[in-house]
């Protein structure tokens, strides 16, 4: 099997389990189980062996996904599979059927509940757009790859579906891929050359994905793992400052072309783990500084505020355990979040929202309050202290939007 069959016979699986009345079909046959732990058994039976059936049909993933995950793997990525911190190895589980045994484990004598069934069939998809992305360059353009998987991204995440919203974009597709902890980081670099690659747009969005994420990601990093030491936060994040300098030249060069408020917030998020990083060192100082001012002046709208919500007010370890934290809530509840991780990476209210005004971030606030109340009680062990991996603390981002501020206003100050 040829690498361009293989992607292209991948997305084809993809779109017959995407298509027309499959999904509910399967839905509704898993959902006749006497209780929900048998439904849930059934249907983590099918996911172990990448098989769904519906209406006397099955799609077989098994070969491709198998394929594919072993070529991913060799460049550096277990997309399908987590760390497990405390054994030191990578679960033999994938993830969503890692999600799965949880929630058998947890119980289900009760009559089965198609929401749960259908938020679990369309996460173990999304799981495997994720693959997907990270194999656009296999054959074929890799810009168009994207392209089709984002039409995916969509129809899963229609209203044929469980009504769960993972991502916004298929390059958020890649940004969840690889946010995982690899034990070798040898991948990110292969990969970052290879995005450069793609066009101007996908380049942009990507880019976007990444300033929000690591500015999160690292503000989580040097409160609870560096002690406030951001000479250590470089040394031990060699994979991820590259990623972040990508993203930060990318979107200063669209400020220049567009002055796009959507873009000023991704600037200062991405600069707001450690500013001087980057606005002392060539090239970004030189072009940050041709809009210093006018970048300063836009960045006040979004300073954190306890009534709103604010992307500078999340901290955590992993945009995947984000994710995966949404979908067990979600489960839990029997009830989809319709807030994707692009919607906690922006204070921006979706057009959606625009005739019920503050509900998206209401919506925000909740969800990011729930994380943070799951990540409370089960909290991880960085260096000998107990901490939540996600916390959405108001006054915490007040001062980390201030200290930037700070150093973004005098560089050369701050030494």
């Amino acid at each position: 099997m040829g690498a361009k069959t293989a992607f292209g016979e991948a997305c084809a699986l993809v779109e017959t389990a995407l298509a027309g009345e499959f999904r509910r079909q399967a839905v509704s046959e898993l959902s006749g189980a006497p209780n929900l732990a048998r439904a849930l058994t059934r249907l983590r039976d099918g996911l172990a062996a990448h098989v769904l059936a519906a209406g006397g049909r099955k799609v077989s993933f098994g070969g491709v996904i198998a394929d594919f995950d072993r070529r991913t793997r060799a460049d550096g990525f277990h997309v399908l599979h987590d760390w497990d911190g405390k054994a030191d190895r990578v679960n033999p589980d994938t993830i969503p059927v890692d999600v799965l045994n949880y929630l058998i484990a947890r119980g289900g004598d009760g009559e089965p509940d198609p929401a749960v069934v259908a938020i679990l069939l369309d996460y173990y998809l999304f799981n495997l757009l994720c693959l997907l992305s990270l194999r656009i360059w296999d054959a074929g353009g890799a810009d168009d790859n994207l392209e089709r998987l984002g039409r995916l991204l969509e129809r899963l995440q229609s209203p044929d579906g469980s009504g769960h919203k993972f991502a916004s974009h298929s390059g958020t597709l890649m940004l969840i891929a690889t946010a995982h902890f690899e034990l070798e980081e040898r991948g990110y670099q292969a990969l970052l050359e290879k995005v450069k690659t793609l066009n101007a747009v996908h380049r942009a969005t990507i880019a976007l994905d990444h300033a929000g994420s690591m500015g999160c990601h690292l503000r989580f990093g040097y409160e609870a793992t560096y002690g406030r030491d951001t000479v250590l936060m470089r040394s031990d994040n060699v994979a991820d400052y590259p990623w972040l300098s990508f993203a930060l030249a990318t979107l200063i060069d669209e400020y220049s072309a567009h002055r796009d408020e959507a873009v000023a917030e991704g600037l200062l998020l991405g600069l707001s783990p450690d500013a001087l990083a980057f606005v002392k060192t060539p090239p970004f100082a030189e072009r940050f500084a041709e809009f210093r001012d006018d970048l300063l002046e836009r960045f006040e709208a979004f300073r954190p505020t306890s009534d709103a919500y604010s992307p500078l007010s999340l901290f955590f370890n992993f945009s995947h355990n984000v994710v995966k934290g949404t979908v067990i809530d979600a489960l839990w509840r029997g009830v989809p979040w319709n807030v994707s991780l692009n919607d906690l990476l922006t204070a921006a209210e979706p057009p959606a929202n625009t005739d019920d005004a503050g509900s998206a971030g209401s919506q925000k606030i909740s969800l990011a309050m729930t994380l943070m109340g799951y990540a409370r009680r089960s909290p991880d062990r960085i260096g000998g202290r107990l901490m939540p991996a996600i916390v959405y603390d108001p006054r915490a981002g007040r001062q980390a939007f201030a200290v930037a501020m700070r150093k973004l206003r005098s560089p050369a100050a701050d030494g």
